[in-house]
């Protein structure tokens, strides 16, 4: 038997505004919150499903250096060019990574700055 992900835990400054932020981008809703501020995320089925949740705790300032890992995201309903206007009226705004500007994606930073990448096949 193999392990699955169940959730993934992002330290951040300020986990209410990520996880409205993601609830958004993801379809997501808030399953947890805990006295010391952590928020849970996740699908309406809650915790345990095919979807890790995800977890934000309150950190007071990041990991040096920032996260090893990053999210990338695929629309479900609509085109990359209508998904990547929608991202960036909730709030993500482009990041440069590198990129040589032939890329099939766009590269994005959410609220605090964590990149995330807006792929360009459409997943139902």
């Amino acid at each position: 038997m193999a392990c699955r992900i169940s959730e993934l835990v992002i330290d951040c400054r300020d986990p209410q505004l990520l996880a409205s932020f993601w609830c958004e981008v993801l379809g997501f809703v808030v399953l947890d919150t805990d006295d010391d501020g952590a928020v849970e995320i996740g699908p309406r089925e809650g915790f345990g499903g095919l979807q890790p949740t995800l977890v934000f705790s309150p950190a007071a300032e990041p990991e040096a250096g920032g996260p090893r890992l990053h999210f990338d995201v695929n629309a479900t309903d609509r085109d990359q060019d209508a998904e990547l206007a929608r991202l960036l009226e909730l709030g993500a705004r482009p990041a440069d990574v590198g990129q040589t500007g032939e890329e099939s994606w766009h590269v994005l930073a959410d609220p605090e700055g964590n990149e995330f990448c807006l792929l360009r096949a459409r997943l139902s």
